[in-house]
C-alpha cells in the first residue's frame, strides 16, 4: 500500500469545506441539540483518494497498535475500514439492536484483543462510549479511540485515550435556547442515531 503524506489541519478543513462535508444552516444533531453547522463526513468520504489519506492520518494516531478497529454504524464504517487497512488489521463495526449497540454479521471479540474505536464526528462521544462499553464487555482491550472531527468544545473523557485530526468546537444548544428556532429557521435532522 502507498504510503500517504501527513494532512495538515489547515488542508483537512479546506477538504471539508471543498467536498461540502462542512454544512451550514438549521440542524438537530443525533445528541438533540441544535446547531447552525453540520459535519457530515460522509460527503468527504465518498473520495476514496480522501478516504485514504484520513484512515491513514487517523492511524498515525493510535496510542498502541491494535488488534483491530472497532467503529459503530454508520458514521464509523469507511473511515473505520480505512483506518483498518493503513494498520492492516481488522475492521469491524457495532450496529444498534434494539436501542443497544451490538456486534452482528458474526463479528466476535476475543478476550484480550486489543481494540482502537474510530468514529468519523465525535460531538457528546455518547456512540462511541457505547462501543468502548461494548468491547469492554466482550472482554477487549480498547487502547484508544479517535475520530476525524471532534467538534465538542472540549473533547470527551472517554476514558481511554482521545484524538482527533481536527478540532472544530461549533455551537450547539438545547432547542428551548435555539436562537434558529425562535426565528422560524427550518430543522434538518441529518443525523443518524435515533432519537430515543
Amino acid at each position: 500500500m502507498t504510503e500517504s503524506p501527513p494532512l495538515s489541519s489547515q488542508e483537512l478543513r479546506s477538504l471539508l469545506v471543498e467536498t461540502g462535508a462542512m454544512l451550514e444552516g438549521h440542524f438537530q444533531l443525533s445528541s438533540g441539540l441544535h446547531s447552525d453547522r453540520y459535519m457530515q463526513c460522509a460527503l468527504v468520504l465518498a473520495h476514496p483518494r480522501h478516504a485514504f489519506r484520513l484512515g491513514a492520518a487517523l492511524a498515525r494516531l493510535a496510542p498502541q497498535p491494535p488488534d483491530l478497529v472497532l467503529s459503530p454504524a454508520l458514521g464509523g464504517v469507511v473511515i473505520g475500514q480505512e483506518t483498518a487497512a493503513a494498520l492492516d488489521v481488522r475492521a469491524f463495526f457495532a450496529e444498534r439492536e434494539n436501542g443497544l449497540m451490538t456486534l452482528r454479521r458474526g463479528f466476535a471479540l476475543k478476550p484480550g484483543e486489543k481494540v482502537l474505536v474510530v468514529e468519523d464526528v465525535i460531538t457528546t462521544g455518547k456512540s462511541t462510549g457505547e462501543v468502548i462499553a461494548l468491547a469492554r464487555r466482550l472482554g477487549a482491550e480498547v487502547v484508544g479511540a479517535a475520530s476525524i472531527v471532534c467538534r465538542a468544545s472540549e473533547p470527551p473523557d472517554l476514558g481511554v485515550p482521545f484524538a482527533s485530526l481536527i478540532h472544530l468546537p461549533l455551537t450547539a444548544v438545547p432547542a428551548d435556547k435555539c436562537e434558529l428556532c425562535r426565528q422560524g429557521k427550518p430543522l434538518v435532522k441529518p443525523g443518524s442515531r435515533p432519537k430515543p
